[in-house]
C-alpha cells in the first residue's frame, strides 16, 4: 500500500477517534436524549370521526415533583397526528389535534388543580378556561393520565378503506418554565419527559 494512502487512512481514523470523544465528553452539557416510552393506543371509529384513548405512563421525576410542590406550574403537551399512508408518497396529514395541560399546586390551600384545554393556557392560569381540584398529586396525575374518546379527527377528512396511522406524543413543555429554571435544567435528562407512540388504523366507514 503506498505510503501516502496509508497516511491518508490514519488521519481518517485519528479524526473519527477525536469526534468520538468528543461527543461522550460533551453529551452531559449538551443535555441527555429524553425519556421515551411507547404508548399504547386505543383508536376507535364513529360516524363523527376517530377517537384516541389511551393511559399515559407518567411518572414524574423528582425535580420535577420537586418544582411542583415549590409552587412552580407546569405545562404539557399531548399531540394527535392522523397520517394517511400513500405507496407513492410520503405519508400525509390529514388531521391534527393538541391538548393542552397545566398542573400546579396550591400551598394555601393544599389541593392540586389540573386545566386541560384544546388552546394553549396562559402561564398565569388566569382566563375561562375551567379546572379541576385534587385532594393529592396521585389524583391529579390520575386525572392528566387518561384520555378517553379524544377526537382527533373528522369523518369528512377519512377516504372509505384508507390505511392511516394515529401518533400521539406527550411531552413536557420546558418553554414555559421560568427563566432561571430553564438555564438550571441544562443538562438534565429528567426534565425531557417525553412519551409517544403510534396506531394504525383501516377507515371502513363511507362518508
Amino acid at each position: 500500500m503506498p505510503e501516502r494512502t496509508l497516511r491518508r487512512r490514519w488521519g481518517i481514523w485519528w479524526l473519527w477517534g477525536w469526534l468520538c470523544c468528543g461527543l461522550v465528553l460533551w453529551s452531559p452539557l449538551l443535555g441527555a436524549q429524553p425519556t421515551t416510552d411507547a404508548l399504547e393506543l386505543r383508536v376507535y371509529s364513529s360516524p363523527e370521526g376517530l377517537h384516541l384513548s389511551t393511559e399515559l405512563p407518567v411518572e414524574l421525576p423528582k425535580a420535577i415533583e420537586d418544582a411542583l410542590q415549590q409552587g412552580i406550574p407546569l405545562f404539557f403537551v399531548a399531540e394527535a397526528q392522523v397520517l394517511r399512508q400513500r405507496w407513492y408518497w410520503s405519508a400525509q396529514t390529514v388531521a391534527q389535534t393538541v391538548r393542552y395541560m397545566r398542573l400546579s399546586y396550591q400551598p394555601l390551600t393544599r389541593r392540586w388543580r389540573l386545566v386541560v384545554s384544546p388552546s394553549p393556557i396562559d402561564r398565569s392560569g388566569l382566563g375561562v378556561v375551567p379546572g379541576n381540584n385534587h385532594d393529592s398529586l396521585a389524583e391529579a396525575l390520575a386525572a392528566m393520565k387518561r384520555i378517553a374518546r379524544w377526537k382527533i379527527a373528522d369523518a369528512p377528512a377519512l377516504e372509505a378503506g384508507g390505511q392511516y396511522v394515529v401518533q400521539l406524543r406527550f411531552r413536557l413543555d420546558t418553554s414555559q418554565l421560568p427563566r432561571t429554571l430553564q438555564v438550571g435544567m441544562l443538562g438534565r435528562s429528567s426534565w425531557n419527559l417525553v412519551l409517544q407512540g403510534s396506531q394504525p388504523v383501516l377507515w371502513e366507514l363511507a362518508p
